[in-house]
């Protein structure tokens, strides 16, 4: 019997956290919840299903570094932290307009507190643990009126990146989201600062994630699977991050399966060892492609070996699949390169292309040397119903 692992999840009171502290405890792991809202906590405690340890709460104010310091005082090992707990701005205000007691707050909480954090745990985090930081959409491009928020979440990827570097033992990974059904966007709904029909016309996919499509991403991140991305910064936002139009995306016009929805996953294409991708469930509600022929194309030719293969995909599929392409390492060749950045934005322009029909279409970035099992949780996972609003993105393993 395997045992118990433990994760230490903040901001857990609403919304992502509060999604990410059930998903972990349906799957059997201890939870040491963090937030500042006491009753809060108490509420989701007392909810949670329990496997093994009893979970844990932690009301703490994570702006102030004298309580986030009084974590290590009796915490359990680690095998995960969640960085999630952050907050938005609500003055309004122009940058320049805005005080030190306007301004500091974001910077504290949103920047300050992972970095305290995982100082503070350092030694509680067992042997290649994982740490996820949960940054935003406006940590890859600013957003004007809300004060710190983009500059914070930019530093949360920086803080990611550095942290990988500095400790290749562990799994550390950044999450972008796009517009959530979070707490937050329902007080910007509500103050009308956000308008939710706008907002999802910046989505291809045509809609706003659910706290429990963010709460499956960080799970996968905590994995161990995930390892191979150490370093990056992921993006789940519905291809908000890619999208350059300036004509709104169209509504939805599928339905979102359950999270859990079985998926049957088909390779094509490729050398035959690739085939052990395949997961065969010819009653999955969900299908999936996973597509090598790229792998197998001439150097400068990928571009139209990726159009090929969607082609192919959009042939057999018309609405709710995945179809994932594996894609060779770039080429630092200048006569080659541009074919091989314009696979990428095609991945990310058919993503823009299929939202509305909740068709998703990313790409994964494998070397001469990778086998099939070191990136099957990560195109399982890419490929399945847990990751509906993940689409229009290419990720790079680490060699």
């Amino acid at each position: 019997m395997q045992p118990q692992k433990t994760v230490l999840i903040t901001g857990c009171a609403s919304g992502i956290g509060y999604a990410t502290a059930v998903r972990f405890a349906q799957d059997g792991w201890r939870c040491v919840l963090v937030d500042y809202q006491a009753e809060a906590l108490q509420g989701l405690l007392e909810s949670l299903p329990r496997a093994g340890e009893p979970h844990l709460i932690r009301v703490v104010d994570l702006m102030k570094p004298e309580k986030i310091a009084s974590l290590a005082v009796d915490m359990p090992d680690l095998d995960a932290v969640i960085n999630n707990a952050g907050m938005s701005d609500s003055t309004q205000l122009p940058l320049t307009a805005m005080t030190e007691e306007q301004f500091a707050p974001l910077v504290r909480l949103n920047l300050d507190a992972p970095r305290l954090i995982i100082q503070t745990l350092e030694k509680k985090l067992k042997p290649h643990s994982r740490v996820v930081n949960v940054s935003s959409g406006a940590g890859l491009h600013a957003i004007p009126f809300r004060g710190a928020y983009s500059a914070t979440k930019s530093g949360v990827i920086a803080f990611t990146k550095a942290l990988a570097d500095a400790r290749p033992d562990l799994g550390v990974t950044a999450l972008c989201p796009g517009f959530v059904r979070t707490e937050i966007v329902r007080r910007l709904i509500e103050s009308g600062r956000l308008d939710p029909v706008r907002a999802a016309g910046k989505t291809p996919l045509g809609r706003i994630a659910e706290p429990v499509e963010l709460a499956e991403a960080l799970f996968f991140l905590a994995s161990e699977g995930a390892r191979p991305l150490s370093g990056s910064a992921v993006s789940v936002d519905g291809a908000a991050s890619v999208y350059g139009g300036s004509i709104q995306c169209a509504p939805a016009g599928y339905d979102v399966l359950p999270m859990n929805a079985e998926t049957a996953i088909t390779v094509v294409a490729g050398a035959p060892h690739w085939r052990s991708l395949e997961s065969v469930n010819t009653g999955a509600p969900y299908r999936s492609v996973i597509d090598a022929s790229v792998l197998a194309a001439p150097v400068g030719e990928r571009l139209s070996a990726a159009h090929e293969a969607a082609k192919r995909f959009a042939l057999s599929h018309e609405q709710n699949a995945s179809l994932t392409l594996l894609l060779p390492t770039q080429t630092t060749n200048w006569t080659n390169c541009g074919d091989d950045a314009a696979a990428r934005m095609f991945v990310a322009t058919q993503a823009c292309e299929w939202g509305t029909k909740g068709l998703r279409i990313n790409s994964l970035e494998v070397h001469t040397h990778t086998q099939p099992h070191q990136v099957q949780p990560i195109t399982h996972y890419m490929a399945s119903a847990a990751a509906q609003f993940l689409t229009g993105q290419s990720w790079t393993i680490t060699p």
